[in-house]
């Protein structure tokens, strides 16, 4: 890391410990995980900041601390297998290969998609997938997965993946208006249900149908 780079990971650090959702195995993660080779150079001094971040294809990527919190709350394990919806520039991807025992990530957009997939193999992440699929079902067939998650919003309860998920497995997902404040909820799934925890709010875009057309 530069220094600058450096100083702005310390400033990260601090905020994660103040909010008591530091780990040794998710701190190594996010150190291990050069997070400005997945970062537009413009936005470059923004990298260990909260803030939203400008990306390709009209997307954002999410503020480092709410990437930090998603991941403590899903009790990442050596031997879990993920599925993400929303890979963004690959980073949260990158880091739960670092957690996981295999990640598969999926976005709608192709440019997106092809991006992380340079940028896994320039990091030499093995068990770290990523393809353009429609996520808004997850990946049917593909299950089950022990960790679940979504970077964009459901207006209600997102049913269809119980079946992709194993017996205990956890989903996280917003829930709430595709105009307004969603609940960051955490699903376990017991049974046949989901088990739901809130542990947070978000403004995330409504998760869209389809893969997008030219880019």
């Amino acid at each position: 890391m530069s220094p600058e780079e450096r100083e702005g990971f310390a400033a990260f650090m601090l905020r994660l410990r103040g909010n008591g959702i530091v780990t040794k195995e998710l701190v190594a993660a996010f150190e291990a995980t050069p997070r400005r080779i997945f970062i537009p150079g413009q936005w470059q001094s923004l990298a260990w900041s909260d803030r939203m971040i400008p990306i390709e294809c009209g997307e954002a990527m999410e503020g480092a601390d709410l990437q930090a919190s998603v991941l403590r709350a899903l009790d990442m394990q050596p031997g879990v297998r993920v599925l993400e919806v929303g890979t963004g520039t690959g980073f949260t991807a990158a880091v739960m290969a670092r957690l996981a025992a295999r990640v598969v990530t999926i976005d709608r957009y192709k440019t997106l998609a092809e991006q992380a997939r340079q940028r896994f193999e320039a990091l030499g992440l093995a068990n770290a997938f990523v393809r353009q699929a429609d996520g808004s079902n997850g990946l049917p067939g593909e299950g089950p997965f022990d960790r679940v998650l979504v970077w964009a919003a459901f207006d209600n309860l997102p049913r269809p993946f119980v079946d992709q998920l194993s017996s205990g497995g956890v989903m996280i997902a917003p829930i709430g208006p595709a105009e307004g404040v969603q609940d960051v909820a955490k699903l376990t799934k017991v049974g046949s249900r989901f088990e739901r925890e809130d542990i947070g709010q978000v403004r995330l875009q409504p998760i869209l149908k389809g893969l997008a057309a030219a880019i």
